[in-house]
């Protein structure tokens, strides 16, 4: 039976890694960097933006020093701030998913975007009230595609669980666009589901099923990653919406 579902944010629910891919490109672009579209979403997408830049300086032979780490991804942030402010935020059907979703158990986003990122997308749309809590950047100590971020969502969505009358000890599945979410997903031990809006389906097959858009993650798909639907659903199970 289903116990909670952890959503990733970039490239699942917001429709925001072009917009990382051009402040990324900006930032390292005034410091004389060329980052292009296929390197970023074949070899960096994965990481969050410390990790962007420390992998881009070591592919280019570049010293990085904690200093110049901290000032490009200030840098790159306040870009994508910028960026995101003329954006949209969501995917279609991607409002519509959490609110159905937090109908049926606790959900939580584990992802490699700042937690104001996060925030300020979820704020503006009305539904940073839907997750139980939320697990950023720099809030575990490894990000994907070490397990670490899941494996902290999942301890902060047992409680909810647990008080939703689900099993705390029971199935927990991840949402994920990307290569390394899946594989962060897997290594901590959970079902997952891929959707298809980053990267071709044949890339996600690491995961135990793939949608195309998130809007077309429906009860069968989850549930069957689970093992099968439960005898009735669960509802009005979302938690206060002030995380950890």
């Amino acid at each position: 039976m289903l116990s909670g579902l952890i959503f990733d944010f970039d490239g699942v629910l917001a429709d925001s890694e072009p917009l990382h891919l051009r402040a990324f490109q900006q930032v390292l672009g005034a410091r004389g960097i060329g980052l292009g579209e296929s390197d970023y979403y074949d070899r960096y997408l994965g990481f969050d933006d410390a990790g962007v830049f420390r992998a881009i300086a070591k592919d280019q032979g570049r010293a990085l020093t904690p200093a110049s780490l901290d000032d490009l991804v200030r840098r790159k942030t306040e870009q994508f701030d910028k960026l995101v402010a003329g954006s949209h935020g969501l995917y279609p059907g991607a409002a519509d998913c959490i609110r159905r979703w937090a109908a049926e158990a606790p959900i939580a986003v584990a992802s490699g975007a700042l937690r104001a990122e996060i925030d300020a997308v979820l704020g503006r749309t009305g539904l940073r009230r839907y997750f139980t809590t939320i697990v950023a950047a720099g809030e575990t100590p490894r990000s994907k595609p070490a397990p670490d971020p899941y494996l902290r969502a999942v301890e902060l969505l047992r409680p909810y669980s647990a008080a939703a009358g689900l099993d705390p000890q029971g199935c927990f599945v991840a949402v994920e666009d990307s290569p390394w979410g899946i594989e962060s997903a897997l290594a901590a031990g959970l079902r997952c589901i891929g959707v298809a809006q980053t990267y071709p389906a044949d890339r996600l097959r690491a995961a135990h099923a793939v949608v195309a858009t998130i809007g077309a993650l429906d009860v069968d798909t989850v549930h069957g990653v689970c093992g099968g639907r439960p005898a009735a659903s669960n509802r009005n199970h979302a938690g206060p919406g002030d995380g950890a």
